[in-house]
C-alpha cells in the first residue's frame, strides 16, 4: 500500500504562483509514475501533469510554459510549480501513484482557487 499527503493548494490572484508537493509513503519502492490531475467544478478530471521515475515529463495544453513538474525520489514527493496561474486553473487538484505494477493510487485532493 501506498499513503499520498498533498499541501500547497490556496487562493491566488491571477497570475500567481502556487506550489503543490505530495509526499509519498508506505511500498513507495514500487513507484513508477507520479502526477497531478485536477477536477474543476461540473468537469471530468484531466490530467495536468506526470513525471517518470527517470525524470521524463508530460503536460496538459493548457498548463504548458507555465507548470513544471519536478520529482525528488530521495524523499518520495513530486512537486507541481505552477506560475502564471489563470482564473480557469481553480480545480481541486490530486496527486496521483502508478506503481510498477500497475496500481494506482490517489491523494485526498488540495483545493487551488485563483481569483481574477
Amino acid at each position: 500500500q501506498v499513503q499520498l499527503v498533498e499541501s500547497g493548494g490556496g487562493l491566488v490572484q491571477a497570475g500567481g504562483s502556487l506550489r503543490l508537493s505530495c509526499a509519498a509513503s508506505g511500498d513507495v519502492f514500487r513507484i513508477r509514475t507520479m502526477g497531478w490531475y485536477r477536477q474543476a467544478p461540473g468537469k471530468q478530471r484531466e490530467l495536468v501533469a506526470a513525471i517518470g521515475s527517470g525524470g521524463s515529463t508530460n503536460y496538459a495544453d493548457s498548463v504548458k510554459g507555465r507548470f513544471t513538474i519536478s520529482r525528488d525520489n530521495a524523499k518520495n514527493t513530486v512537486y507541481l510549480q505552477m506560475n502564471s496561474l489563470k482564473p480557469d486553473d481553480t480545480a481541486v487538484y490530486y496527486c496521483y501513484l502508478r506503481s510498477a505494477l500497475g496500481e494506482i493510487y490517489w491523494g485526498q485532493g488540495t483545493q487551488v482557487t485563483v481569483s481574477s
